[in-house]
């Protein structure tokens, strides 16, 4: 496959069962459906973003095609880091994130999952 944004090859990366396609210029990941969500999850699973090559004028790129279905892609922007754009394929539901970005989804995750999990655990007064 072909990165969206640079034209880079997209190559396969495994981690903990589940594989992704990171660009070998850019390195941008593509997550199949379902995939972000379960690496989200997983400790350590920021290792598969390097995030060395980040460059913010790629979120300004105007075409974005999907890998897979070669239609355009949805800018998106993530609720809880809004200075996340990702690109979503209305076709496949598969996500294109710069590098470096899905170390900030994770690392907000963790915050999200520390602050709601110490919450719970506080008495009501």
């Amino acid at each position: 496959m072909e990165c969206p944004k640079c034209g880079g090859a997209l190559q396969p990366v495994k981690f903990e069962g589940t594989e992704i396609d990171r660009c070998s210029v850019c390195e941008g990941i593509w997550f199949d459906m379902g995939e972000r969500e379960a690496l989200r999850k997983v400790a350590g699973s920021e290792a598969i973003d390097p995030g060395t090559n980040q460059d913010p004028a790629r979120d300004h790129k105007a075409q974005v095609l999907c890998p897979r279905d070669k239609v355009q892609m949805t800018r998106m922007v993530d609720p809880a880091r809004p200075a996340v754009w990702l690109e979503s394929c209305p076709i496949c539901y598969g996500v294109f994130l710069d590098a470096g970005e899905f170390r900030v989804l994770k690392e907000d995750t963790s915050f999200w999952e520390r602050l709601v999990r110490q919450r719970r655990r506080r008495p009501l007064i």
